[in-house]
């Protein structure tokens, strides 16, 4: 079959076979009495093969090699090609993020753009102390997006920064929320960790909203940090959470000030002293726990919580009841 007909029907323009014969990838095998290059069948399932691995990706000098090296072990070149694959489509979304960043921050001019990639700049430095003054640094020219900073909230391990981002985010006002709430659905606890830590110093509801869902999360730092948000804010779906808390020692003492600021509603009062006493008459309540509820019920209104750690001071635990009478005698003098 000649060159062009082979061109025709393979789809491989004649000046790449042409190409592909001068670098010895795929040689016509035979010639016309004219001349003319002339291609056999095993020759034209050759450049079907060399077209299969240029689709992969590789060089045409590393289909060379494939094609000719007996030894050649195929896993290895994959392997490869998998790994700059990755890498570039890391770039890309490096890229695709920045043109969305600028896109957001709705610049106008160019001096504007010029401004949101210095600050894209900055916040991807591998150096913290940068990172942390392009958050500090005034911006009323070109304030930082609010998409970008919750953003880099989510990414940043470093805990000064990871501050400095919270508290810029919380002066920008509520329109991160929306990523931050992404974040504490992720997979990584990491990111929830820090999607919830950011949410609890931002306003509204639609924040309230996403910490309270936080609450059913599996990992007790993400349940611990929503559950003294969504109380602090006065909401009673943060009272289990907060009464296992003060059961397993998570943050005890916060929990049970944040348990006696919901307990001033009488309606919640009722509920949180009854979760406490369950817990405290529950058998696997260890002398350890039982003196945590004994000290959460020192949060409470003095009226509810008298008669039970007047109890108590009659306890066979000589440590509790010792407690338990101290704390009757402070709430006395409160009351």
């Amino acid at each position: 079959m000649l060159i062009g007909e082979v061109a025709r029907r393979s789809g491989v323009s004649s000046r790449m076979l042409r190409h592909y014969d001068s670098l010895g990838l795929v040689r016509p095998t035979g010639r016309t009495v004219s001349g003319y290059r002339e291609y056999s069948d095993e020759d034209i399932r050759r450049i079907f093969h060399v077209e299969s691995l240029r689709s992969l990706g590789l060089s045409l000098r590393q289909i060379g090699r494939a094609l000719e090296d007996p030894a050649f072990e195929p896993s290895d070149l994959v392997g490869d090609l998998i790994r700059r694959t990755e890498e570039r489509l890391q770039r890309e979304q490096e890229l695709l993020d920045r043109l969305r960043a600028v896109d957001a921050s709705a610049p106008f001019g160019w001096e504007g753009v010029l401004r949101i990639v210095e600050l894209l700049h900055g916040l991807n430095s591998p150096h913290a102390a940068r990172r942390q003054q392009t958050v500090l640094a005034p911006t009323e020219d070109a304030p930082v997006p609010t998409e970008l900073l919750a953003g880099a909230v989510l990414a940043e391990a470093d805990p000064n920064v990871a501050g400095a981002l919270r508290w810029a985010l919380a002066r920008a006002g509520g329109d991160g929320v929306a990523s931050l709430a992404s974040g504490a659905r992720s997979e990584n606890v990491d990111i929830r960790r820090r999607a919830v830590h950011a949410l609890a110093g931002m306003p509204g509801d639609e924040a309230t909203s996403a910490l309270t869902e936080a609450l059913g999360d599996p990992d007790a730092t993400v349940r611990g940090r929503a559950a003294l948000a969504v109380g602090s804010r006065g909401r009673i779906a943060a009272v289990p959470a907060l009464v296992r808390m003060v059961v397993e020692g998570t943050t005890d003492v916060e929990a049970a000030e944040v348990l006696g600021t919901l307990a001033r509603d009488a309606g919640c009062a009722d509920r949180i002293m009854s979760e406490l006493t369950g817990e405290l008459a529950a058998p696997a309540a260890d002398p350890a726990t039982r003196m945590r509820l004994t000290q959460a019920f020192a949060e409470m209104p003095p009226a509810l919580a008298q008669s039970v750690l007047r109890d108590l001071a009659e306890d066979d635990d000589r440590a509790v009841a010792l407690l338990a009478s101290a704390l009757t005698g402070v709430l006395g003098r409160r009351e």
